[in-house]
């Protein structure tokens, strides 16, 4: 049953007589409310579509945990380490060298990350093999030559094919062979395979070689720089670093593929926030417009007020007509806003409309994913903003005396 403080509430919002600049205010809150319910919806479903876009190709090419030495040293006793971490029940687990050093054709010379792994390990622990396209993952030596996978990007910067001899330089010894006229170790190598990240940083700076060369060329004897672990839940992450942590003891450090990615993610974050601040003022702004128009229409309905209070009704009574009137605003611009918000955007989901140039953005449409916290904060953030602009106002009528009221033309 409708309580007489609802049906008033209702009465003054949707049954004027006639068309005022009450109501041309009342029309604009709502407005207000639903643009920027909307607004708000859409453009945190943009951003949570991209960083799940770009959190997919990290992890494609990085591990989910990464375990090195503390410290600037290396992993002498890996086998152990690696049977440790095999015992704890993370089976997909792979060692790793990670150096420095430069590739140099006839054509060009780059300077880049080297990282030695083992063929069969890597698998397990990256999607690395599954982004190939051009030769395959193949790190195995021939004549004494050994294979490298390189980016697209760092094909092109070293104008070189697949199928060419390069040379990668070691920074080992490098100071010998500016003062003394010594070669600086190096090794001759063949590109077998060309992956494609969609990432250019991945693309143009890292060069895979098998574990062993790496260990010869930069004098790693049998030590590796860690362990990199893939896990079957992504999210788990966390708890399974501070897992490592307790067991492994303080000898050893722990990152997740968050870790890996902090300042990238830092900034992903406070724009997030900016975006949500900024197109929040959107709904404050409609609120100031209900506070306004709820003022104006306790100064036109002050006999009314007048004439309630007269024949019994109480302050509380008075503050909910008038409390349910901006709230009912809210209301009706939060359901219109979110209801726009989730068909745009299952509209940009599933029929693409806004397209992107895939050669520059590597992703043929603007990627979009509603999430439920989203839906449930952004419509409760604009309902408790028209509830605080409906207050005074509410209060204001509640506080009105009875004679003075009545009397009032």
């Amino acid at each position: 049953m409708t309580s007489p403080e609802f049906f008033i509430a209702k009465r003054y919002l949707f049954s004027k007589k006639k068309f005022n600049f009450i109501t041309v205010i009342s029309l604009i809150s709502v407005l207000g409310v639903t643009v920027g319910v909307a607004a708000l919806i859409i453009v945190l479903s943009v951003f949570n579509g991209f960083s799940s876009k770009v959190t997919g190709m990290l992890i494609n090419f990085d591990p989910h945990l990464r375990v090195e030495a503390s410290g600037e040293g290396n992993v002498a006793e890996y086998k152990q380490l690696e049977s440790r971490i095999r015992d704890l029940g993370y089976e997909n687990a792979s060692v790793y060298t990670m150096n420095k050093g430069m590739l140099a054709t006839n054509k060009s010379n780059e300077v880049v990350v080297i990282k030695g792994v083992e063929p069969d390990g890597v698998s397990s622990v990256s999607g690395i093999k599954d982004i190939v396209r051009f030769g395959e993952f193949d790190l195995s030596d021939e004549g004494g030559i050994g294979g490298v996978v390189i980016g697209f990007s760092l094909l092109n910067k070293l104008k070189s094919m697949p199928g060419d001899t390069i040379t990668i330089l070691s920074p080992l010894g490098l100071e010998k062979s500016l003062t003394q006229f010594v070669d600086p170790k190096s090794a001759q190598f063949v590109i077998k395979g060309v992956y494609d990240s969609d990432n250019k940083e991945y693309d143009g700076n890292f060069a895979f070689i098998s574990l062993a060369k790496s260990q010869e060329l930069f004098n790693l004897g049998s030590k590796v720089n860690g362990i990199e672990l893939r896990i079957p839940d992504i999210s788990n992450s966390q708890n399974v670093k501070e897992k490592l942590i307790e067991n492994l003891g303080s000898g050893f450090s722990v990152q997740t593929w968050y870790d890996l990615h902090a300042d990238f993610y830092s900034i992903l974050k406070v724009e997030r926030i900016t975006v949500y601040l900024i197109l929040s003022l959107i709904i404050a702004v409609a609120s100031f417009n209900i506070l306004g128009s709820l003022t104006m229409t306790v100064i036109e309905k002050k006999r009314d007020i007048g004439v309630l209070k007269a024949i019994g009704a109480t302050d509380g009574m008075i503050t909910k007509i008038f409390l349910y009137e901006g709230i009912s605003v809210g209301v009706i611009g939060m359901l219109a806003g979110t209801a726009i918000g989730i068909l745009v955007t299952l509209g940009q989901k599933y029929f693409e409309f806004y397209k992107l140039d895939p050669l520059t953005y590597k992703i043929d449409a603007l990627p979009v994913e509603m999430r439920i916290i989203d839906l449930i904060l952004v419509p409760l953030a604009a309902l408790l903003l028209c509830f605080l602009a409906s207050l005074y106002p509410s209060r204001r009528a509640a506080a009105l005396e009875p004679v003075s009221a009545i009397r009032w033309e």
